[in-house]
């Protein structure tokens, strides 16, 4: 089983980036994950590509959840 890495893209005045953060951090510990987050603040195609729809959680490069993620689902997404 290849290990998933899953990127949190963040900005840096973004509240719920923070939450979501501390809330998918042990899922993907858990699930034995490699989490990366990303700040669209300090990368031009990112912000071109996210902006304000953060926070957006992708794994390995698909778009999974965007402002809220369920962690079950999360859970699931990196078992399989």
């Amino acid at each position: 089983m290849s290990q998933h890495l899953v990127e949190l893209m963040v900005r840096t005045t973004c509240g719920s980036c923070a939450r979501v953060r501390e809330q998918i951090t042990p899922v993907v510990e858990q699930a034995g994950a490699e989490l990366a987050v990303r700040n669209v603040d300090e990368d031009a195609e990112l912000a071109m590509e996210f902006g304000d729809r953060v926070p957006v959680v992708v794994i390995d490069g698909e778009e999974f959840a965007c402002w809220e993620v369920d962690n079950e689902e999360l859970a699931a997404e990196l078992a399989g």
